[in-house]
């Protein structure tokens, strides 16, 4: 019989991060993305543990349960993918398999690129790698996307920040809703001087997948954090450009080692510009590429909307992978 789920703290790179853990076997680490925590793979620990995986969520720095650093520089892919490998190193393993949504993908993939000598196989749901661009990212998403986009609205310290943490509830409820398949909303845009919640209304019913004691769990994680409750996992899309300037070194690199890829077709990553070309070029950047996977009728919130689906592939995928 499997053990529960079990909780503990870690300190890696001098800061401390909470981690959710199930099983024995090859390590699994699961990175989920914003604005969520361990809890986003609920599904995922118990049939991973069974198949004979050690299966580890850590809440990402600055998220819930884990340390949330002052400084805006200090939420880099540097520090983030440092985050894993210390994870990886404190936990004993001399490999794992890592597997990320929303953020948590591309730390993966990050991951993978930077030390592969760590990683036995990588897997991304939502976000896949995308090369490098010639210009600074935020300067393309204004180009294409203009200054009201999400990711530009969350730049100016201090504002979606406040705006998430007044009703921390609400702000989960309206966020998970609207990115959900059941109701797929559009691809995010913040009128001039306007608010993020804004854009979505609050919720006559919650979608299948999700129930009141779900966001009752989330907001019960953040509350640690107070009225910084969502300044940790901001402060990542802050870091945005600065991400661009510090990858320059690894421009061009591709990430040989096997790789799954699962999207939902309704999520709104699939609606950013340049979508429909990087995805049918997944296998370039991807050559270890195992399986590229659309599920159809599905949203952002991939591993908690689809987690029969995603455990699935994630299963196949690892019984792929060649022995430890």
């Amino acid at each position: 019989m499997t053990s529960a789920v079990s909780h503990r703290h870690i300190e890696v790179n001098g800061v401390g991060l909470h981690i959710a853990e199930q099983g024995e076997g090859p390590l699994v680490l699961l990175l989920h993305g914003f604005p969520e925590c361990w809890y986003s793979w609920r599904h995922q620990f118990g049939p991973l543990a069974e198949a004979g995986y050690r299966v580890v969520a850590p809440d990402q720095r600055g998220y819930a349960r884990s340390e949330q650093p002052d400084r805006i520089d200090a939420y880099t892919m540097l520090h983030l993918t440092g985050d894993v490998v210390g994870l990886i190193h404190a936990l004993g393993a001399r490999q794992a398999v890592v597997v990320g949504h929303d953020w948590g993908a591309p730390v993966a993939w990050s991951t993978a690129l930077l030390r592969p000598d760590l990683v036995r196989g990588v897997a991304g749901l939502s976000v896949p790698p995308s090369p490098r661009g010639t210009l600074p990212p935020l300067t393309e998403m204004r180009r294409k996307l203009g200054d009201g986009f999400y990711q530009i609205h969350f730049q100016q310290p201090g504002v979606a920040d406040a705006e998430f943490a007044a009703d921390p509830a609400a702000s989960f409820r309206r966020l998970l809703t609207a990115a959900s398949g059941d109701n797929p909303s559009p691809v995010g845009v913040v009128s001039e001087g306007g608010a993020t919640l804004a854009t979505l209304p609050e919720p006559e019913r919650l979608p299948s997948w999700l129930t009141e004691a779900d966001i009752a769990v989330f907001t019960e994680e953040y509350a640690r954090h107070g009225d910084k409750a969502f300044t940790g996992g901001l402060n990542w899309y802050r870091n945005i450009d600065r991400n661009w300037e510090l990858m320059a070194p690894f421009d061009g690199r591709v990430i040989d080692l096997p790789a799954l890829y699962v999207v939902g077709d309704r999520d709104l990553v699939m609606a950013f510009p340049g979508m429909d070309e990087l995805l049918p070029a997944l296998p370039g950047v991807l050559p270890g590429l195992h399986r590229s996977l659309v599920l159809p009728g599905c949203g952002h919130w991939t591993q908690q909307e689809r987690p029969e689906e995603v455990n699935s592939a994630l299963l196949d995928f690892l019984a792929s992978l060649p022995k430890e």
